[in-house]
C-alpha cells in the first residue's frame, strides 16, 4: 500500500512503537501502513461518518491487523480514552475544526506526548491554539501534490518540548527594517520561514491575491467597521510583501 505524500509525510513524523490515534481517519490508510511500518505498536482509527467507518474497518480486515489497530465511531477525541495513546493524527480538516476537536478533547491530551496536525486551511488559528494552550510547534513541513498546499504541524507539549515557545516566536529582524513578528510566524509559520521554498512562495503569493479579494468585498461596504478591517487586511498585505522581498535575499 503506497501512501500519498502527504500521508507519507505525516507517517515519518511519528516515533517509531508509538500508539497512536488518528482522527478522521477515513480509510485507516495511515494507521496501517504505521502498523506495517513498525512506527505504531498499536493504532485507533476514528470516523464520525458511516461510510468512513465502514470503509476503514474493511481496511483493517483486509490488512489482517485487527489485532493491532482498533476502529472506533464517534466524534473527535471521544474514540480514545485518556492515557491510551502517545501521538494523535488529525489530516484533512481546517485549522478551526482541529482546534474545535483538540479543545473539546482536552482532558484526553493530558499523557499525549505529540500531535501531529494537518490542516487544510487555517494555519494560523491552529498555532494560536497550540499555543495558548501550552503545545510547542517543533516541527513543520510544507508540500505541494495534486496541485493543492498542505501544511503538517508537529507539536510536543511544553513540559517535554526540546524549544520553548518564547524561542520559537521570538521576533526575528530581517534585511531593510523588516521584522518578522509573533504574528507574522504564526501566520506564516516559525520554521517554514527559516527554510522558505519555491512551495512557501507560491502559497503566500496567492494567499496575497485572496486577501486582495477580501479587500474588495469589504470595500464595497460604508461601514466603518469595515473600513477598519479592510485597512487591516492592507496592512497585512503590506507586511507579507515585505517578508517575502526579504527572505530570498536572507534564506536564498
Amino acid at each position: 500500500m503506497k501512501l500519498s505524500n502527504r500521508l507519507q509525510q505525516i507517517h515519518d513524523q511519528i516515533p517509531e512503537g508509538s500508539r497512536i490515534a488518528d482522527i478522521g481517519s477515513d480509510h485507516a490508510l495511515l494507521p496501517v501502513a504505521a502498523v506495517r511500518s513498525g512506527k505504531a505498536a498499536s493504532a485507533v482509527a476514528g470516523e464520525v461518518n458511516p461510510g468512513p467507518y465502514e470503509a476503514a474497518r474493511k481496511q483493517v480486515s483486509d490488512a489482517g491487523l485487527q489485532e493491532q489497530i482498533t476502529v472506533r465511531r464517534g466524534d473527535g477525541l471521544e474514540v480514545i480514552s485518556t492515557g491510551e495513546v502517545d501521538v494523535i493524527t488529525i489530516a484533512g480538516m481546517g485549522g478551526a475544526l482541529i482546534a474545535s476537536i483538540l479543545d473539546r478533547g482536552l482532558s484526553k491530551l493530558e499523557e499525549v506526548k505529540m500531535l501531529i496536525l494537518q490542516p487544510n486551511v487555517g494555519e494560523d488559528i491552529l498555532r494560536r491554539w497550540l499555543l495558548d494552550h501550552h503545545w510547542v510547534v517543533v516541527a513543520e513541513q510544507l508540500l505541494e501534490e495534486d496541485g493543492k498546499i498542505y501544511e503538517i504541524i508537529t507539536a510536543m507539549p511544553q513540559a517535554s518540548s526540546p524549544i520553548a515557545n518564547e524561542e520559537v516566536y521570538l521576533a526575528r529582524p530581517l534585511e531593510g527594517g523588516v521584522v518578522l513578528t509573533k504574528e507574522l510566524l504564526l501566520r506564516m509559520g516559525p520554521y517554514l520561514v527559516d527554510r522558505p521554498t519555491d512551495v512557501f512562495f507560491a502559497k503566500w503569493e496567492s494567499e496575497i491575491v485572496k486577501l486582495k479579494g477580501v479587500v474588495q468585498s469589504i470595500s464595497k461596504s460604508d461601514q466603518d467597521s469595515s473600513r477598519e478591517k479592510a485597512a487591516e487586511v492592507e496592512r497585512l498585505i503590506v507586511n507579507l510583501k515585505e517578508v517575502l522581498e526579504c527572505l530570498p535575499k536572507v534564506k536564498r
